[in-house]
């Protein structure tokens, strides 16, 4: 399907691919895997061809005739329904339905609809609504306008068009940022069973081992393709290291045996022949070098001095929302503890942000009472701080805001290395700091005032899968409690205990685990939740057709 054939690239004057090679076959789902910054995103625009392909020996080819497809951006905020964007991205069944209305020819009218029927044209609708259902949109959602959606939901929008157009070679660049749980375990389900080949990028580890048949790893500008998931990759790693490293033991002994021997014998001239022989043998020993794993960086989250008694904080009989016209949560009871560790889980628009938001006191209650000591410090953090921080401003100019004003340009160096910039990074502009520095920085911000509790809102998504484990290392040391909100199931089992279900307009204790909630998941129909069961909702999804079958006319006669 895909022939990668020794691929040199570079960016500017850094390279990032020297003789690359590799081949994926039809029909296999390989995960692509490698740290921030080695290539992986590049190495999916080489594939489609949005940057100059490489010259000399270098090739990357695609089958002929194979159809590739990717999330290019998010769904534009026009009035179109969002039905018809998702059935739009299958362009060849748009233009064969149109072709079909127009064409004249009965040879040509035939062969259009010889194939519609190969390409199962006609089950097109309920194939787009039922991979939009998957990706959390209702029935009613399918007949609104796109305008209406944020963009992280028009992002949806655009990974349910380049599913349902079913491309001979899917290309995903991390499809799960824009995912709630329920909708990243419904997609690793769909990903396995998908008919063509998919190359995924992706940092979720229990996602790369659950749905992927190969991984494709890029280390050291180099590419190597093994059978299996993420786990299976590590202990093939981890034993060619093994090897390599007995291989250089055994090298360097016979080195310093043939050494000993020229030292010994060199002058000697009946051995001279001898001695002369071992030094050619020296000479063409190649050494054998073992690949240094990059150091990754750790989280530090400081230990409280005051510590609290129990509870911490209490929410009693609490609504919460955005005034009585947005009213999300109601009749909220939940307590936190010291050194809880709870994972907060329901779909994407349940209310799990407007939750943490008023735990954090970020979002006044509408009615009821949160209770805390007024020494409690809570740090915060959310993707959305991404975009607060002051552009034009450097790391250090950030953290020396959060230190006192008398603070020694010296400690607020060492405090910006403690978070992970070293001397050649601290001065950097934080519009050019990438995704994961940019974590890195918000979260050592947060933890400058020692919080006793820590509310992290999807943390994950600019990490990779080495920055997501020293994440967990850093809170399971952490002497405080944690609320978590993510879609990375490998996070969220490595640190959390306890799970609050926010769903229905309820938040509350969840009686079972993760593994539990995630059976739960595959196992509910989605169709139950549907507004279209309700007489309310099927009266508004067929006012929502006819405002699309007007709309449909429009264009038509436009």
């Amino acid at each position: 399907m895909l022939t990668i054939e020794n691929l040199d690239h570079q960016i500017e004057a850094r390279p990032l691919f020297e003789g690359a090679t590799a081949t994926i076959a039809a029909g296999w789902k390989v995960g692509l895997v490698g740290r921030n910054g080695t290539g992986k995103s590049t190495l999916l625009r080489l594939i489609r061809e949005e940057i100059a392909s490489p010259t000399g020996d270098s090739a990357i080819r695609l089958n002929t005739r194979a159809k590739l497809g990717w999330v290019d951006q998010e769904v534009p905020p026009t009035n179109d329904m969002l039905l018809e964007v998702v059935l739009a991205a299958d362009t060849e069944r748009q233009s064969l339905l149109e072709e079909a209305e127009t064409a004249q020819d009965p040879d040509r009218i035939a062969e259009v609809h010889a194939r519609l029927v190969d390409i199962d044209a006609w089950s097109g609708e309920a194939r787009a609504a039922e991979i939009m259902a998957g990706l959390g949109f209702t029935e009613l959602d399918s007949y609104r306008e796109a305008r209406e959606f944020s963009g992280g939901w028009r992002m949806r929008a655009a990974l349910a068009g380049v599913l349902f157009a079913e491309p001979d070679l899917l290309l995903l660049d991390e499809p799960t940022n824009y995912l709630d749980l329920e909708g990243a375990a419904w997609l690793e389900n769909y990903i396995k069973k998908y008919p063509h080949t998919v190359l995924l990028v992706s940092h979720d580890r229990e996602m790369l081992n659950r749905c992927v048949t190969h991984t494709l790893a890029l280390e050291h500008r180099q590419l190597t393709l093994n059978p299996g998931g993420y786990d299976a990759w590590m202990k093939l790693r981890a034993a060619k290291v093994a090897q390599l490293e007995s291989q250089r033991k055994k090298q360097e002994a016979d080195r310093a045996h043939l050494q000993a021997f020229v030292d010994r014998f060199k002058a000697k001239a009946s051995k001279a022949r001898q001695a002369q022989s071992r030094v050619k043998m020296l000479e063409k020993m190649q050494e054998i070098t073992i690949p240094l794993s990059e150091r990754t960086i750790p989280f530090h989250f400081p230990v409280p001095e005051d510590q609290l008694a129990p509870p911490m904080l209490q929410m009693r009989k609490a609504k919460l929302g955005y005034g009585e016209d947005a009213v999300i949560l109601k009749n909220v009871s939940l307590r936190v503890d010291p050194e809880d560790r709870i994972a907060i889980v329901g779909t994407n628009g349940q209310g799990k942000t407007t939750l943490v938001k008023s735990i954090a006191n970020r979002l006044p209650l509408m009615a009821g009472e949160l209770t805390a000591p007024g020494s409690i410090r809570i740090g915060y953090f959310s993707q959305d701080q991404l975009d607060e921080l002051s552009k034009g401003d450097t790391a250090l100019q950030h953290v020396s805001r959060v230190l006192p004003k008398d603070a020694r340009v010296a400690k607020v160096r060492a405090a910006a290395a403690q978070m992970g910039f070293s001397a050649d990074k601290v001065d950097t502009k934080v519009e050019n700091l990438s995704g994961g520095e940019k974590v890195r920085l918000l979260m050592g911000l947060m933890a400058v005032d020692q919080p006793h509790i820590l509310i992290l809102d999807e943390p994950t998504s600019h990490l990779d899968i080495d920055s997501r484990e020293a994440l967990i290392y850093a809170l399971n040391e952490f002497k405080g409690a944690v609320l978590l909100i993510t879609h990375d199931v490998f996070l969220a089992e490595a640190t959390a205990d306890q799970v609050w279900l926010v769903k229905d307009g309820r938040a509350e204790p969840y009686d079972g685990d993760l593994r539990d909630y995630r059976k739960l998941v595959s196992q509910a129909d989605r169709a139950n939740e549907n507004p279209a069961n309700t007489k309310k909702g099927a009266d508004k999804v067929a006012s929502s057709k006819k405002k699309s079958k007007k709309h449909k006319q429009k264009k038509s006669a436009a």
